[in-house]
């Protein structure tokens, strides 16, 4: 189908978007000295295979326009066009899996940097080969439509949620014409986010400063991630100083980039007749505002326990007071290595709360060719789950370390592979690819039996406290922190819709206001961190991260509902996984007992987070 949110994130980013990435150094030296771990002949048995593939679909997308102004015909037109368009996406995200994990396996490998390219290209194609498809359903008109869903199983089983998708944002739909000049535009308008992006790898002279160990550290993005937890409380304030007096300096650069793009949100919205920049961003998964917006409340509402937390990690940290470059050293150290094996062995039994079947489908899984584990020279950084092969199976390239780090990566992503799996069992290719929106649930969910699993299996009050450490930098990490980006990114959108003039001077105080509330009042603040606001790329993809934020709200609902209660609990659950794409997430979630849009998923998780900090502090005690 044309709407392949996370097969088409994979075809321009070149990996799912989770972002777990290792720590850098080459572990398991016997492991990356050989190639990679996983086998894609089960995709396609070698290059020609592929290459056959690619051109078969290329030649194949003409055939698309024998269709053209004879969708509303009748049923069995509609539902052969709708299978012939199906059909090559299956095809086309299998060529680009294939080549995609290829190139990653080596990324110094020109060669299949230029495959990866022809797939792309492929992709672009045949988006533009089936963009007519929309406007023409529309023309059709609904009764029409209906009357074909009736009278077709294939429309009825394969095809309907997409029809009714369609016909859902018809008042948003342009003319062919409109649509056109709207796509024409695309390119110009993400001028800001590459502008941003040249100026921070490129173009900024970013500051060298000397550790208190003599080391020198040149601070770009890279440098100022590796030291910004470093254990010397001055080289850490050093490190914050240099780094954010470096962002400031181009302050007004950056207040242009970001400008611009909310200038480009706000065209967008009132071209395609929505009364705001939100409503238009949340429009494509139907997501209500009220989800945002209450999102946003009750994590204010729930301040006080990360205020708490704050005042919990000075004392953990010995510190007479707390600052904000104070916010990343870890809380308690844990020394114990992890093998993959053990890994393995640790997932399983942590997921065991999710009953047999889920089981059964990841000790399989696990145990074959899936995955691609290790860092090696040359191999794509970070992580992520490829489920672009339905037919076949999810792929998961990983970098992991032997450190906690990395057991907790490996629950993670194997929780977005089983999620795919689940999906394809449930749903036809065309109702399996679930949004952004489910994606991280499934991930997060395991991650959270995973630190209930080693908080039982514990023998000492460290070893505790650092997976309740964990568990707490998870909660100010993905929920407060990705709700305050997500409260910046909508008082700057409301501000420029009311007329308001916005410059780098603006974006730094409404940035400041929203560190001193989250932070709290005993948090220590150089003006100049206020300058955080132009480091943050996520922004350039207006209203995205708060999802983040909603799917470890939901994740903490359901895993604490699992391991309080039973199957009834566990099948719930479970009947999101394999839900998919079959409908609206918001609906999804809601059969299943969880209503986004009001406050009890939030409330859920800040209650969780009151339970951890009330379990560290009896430790401590």
């Amino acid at each position: 189908m044309t709407e392949l949110s996370r097969r088409e994130a994979l075809a321009a980013a070149g990996a799912l978007a989770s972002l777990a990435i290792s720590a850098p150094g080459w572990a398991q030296g016997a492991a990356q000295a050989g190639g990679a771990a996983w086998d894609l002949t089960e995709i396609y048995p070698d290059d020609a295979a592929w290459e056959a593939a690619r051109k078969g679909a290329l030649a194949a997308l003409p055939g698309i326009a024998g269709y053209k102004g004879r969708l509303g015909e009748s049923a069995q037109v509609l539902a052969e066009a709708l299978g012939l368009q199906s059909d090559l996406g299956k095809t086309i995200a299998r060529v680009y899996t294939y080549v995609g994990l290829k190139g990653d396996e080596d990324v110094r490998i020109a060669a299949w940097q230029e495959k990866q390219a022809q797939a792309v290209d492929l992709y672009t194609a045949f988006g533009e080969a089936t963009a007519w498809f929309a406007p023409e359903i529309l023309a059709v008109g609904k009764p029409r439509i209906d009357g074909f869903i009736a009278a077709s199983p294939t429309l009825r089983t394969r095809f309907d949620f997409y029809l009714a998708n369609i016909v859902r944002q018809a008042e948003h739909t342009l003319s062919p014409e409109g649509e056109a000049l709207l796509a024409s535009a695309g390119a110009p308008l993400q001028a800001p986010g590459d502008i941003s992006g040249q100026l921070r790898s490129s173009d900024i002279p970013w500051p060298t400063i000397k550790l208190s160990n003599g080391k020198e550290v040149r601070l770009d993005s890279q440098g100022y991630t590796l030291n910004r937890d470093a254990p010397d409380r001055a080289d850490r304030k050093a490190v914050f100083d240099a780094f954010w007096t470096a962002h400031g300096k181009f302050r007004n650069s950056f207040g242009a980039t970001y400008n611009a793009k909310v200038k480009s949100d706000i065209f967008y919205a009132k071209a395609r007749k929505y009364p705001t920049s939100l409503a238009a961003a949340l429009s494509g998964n139907n997501v209500p505002e009220a989800v945002y917006r209450t999102l946003v409340a009750e994590t204010n509402k729930g301040l006080p326990q990360l205020h708490r937390y704050f005042d919990l990690r000075r004392r953990m940290l010995k510190l007479p007071d707390i600052a904000y470059y104070d916010i990343y050293p870890p809380l308690v150290s844990l020394d114990r290595p992890f093998s993959l094996d053990q890994m393995r062995t640790l997932t399983l039994e942590a997921v065991k709360p999710l009953g047999p079947e889920y089981q059964a489908r990841i000790a399989k899984a696990t145990a074959a060719k899936w995955m691609d584990p290790w860092p090696r020279e040359g191999k794509s950084p970070g992580a992520y789950m490829n489920p672009g092969a339905y037919e076949v199976h999810p792929y998961l390239l990983l970098n992991l370390s032997e450190k906690y780090d990395g057991l907790s990566t490996y629950a993670h992503e194997w929780g977005h592979a089983l999620h795919s799996l689940l999906a394809n069992a449930a749903q036809p290719y065309d109702k399996a690819d679930y949004p952004i929106f489910l994606a991280e649930i499934a991930s997060t969910l395991n991650e959270q039996l995973l630190v209930a699993h080693m908080l039982k299996q514990a023998k000492t009050k460290e070893e505790k406290l650092f997976y309740l450490g964990q568990q707490m930098e998870n909660f100010r990490g993905t929920f407060y922190r990705q709700t305050m980006f997500a409260e910046f990114e909508l008082k700057t959108h409301d501000l420029a819709e009311a007329g308001e003039g916005l410059s780098g001077s603006k974006f730094t105080q409404v940035y400041f206001d929203l560190l001193k509330r989250y932070h709290g009042p005993s948090m220590g603040f150089d003006p100049a961190y206020a300058n955080e606001w132009a480091f943050i790329p996520h922004f350039y993809n207006s209203f995205y991260v708060y999802q983040y934020a909603t799917c470890i709200a939901a994740a903490t609902y359901f895993a604490q509902a699992i391991l309080k209660g039973g199957a009834k609990e566990r099948d719930n659950y479970l009947s999101v996984l394999k839900a998919g794409g079959s409908d609206y997430p918001v609906d999804i979630l809601k059969r299943a007992g969880l209503d986004m849009a009001s406050p009890a998923p939030y409330q859920a998780l800040v209650a969780t987070f009151k339970d951890t900090l009330d379990q560290a502090e009896a430790l401590l005690a």
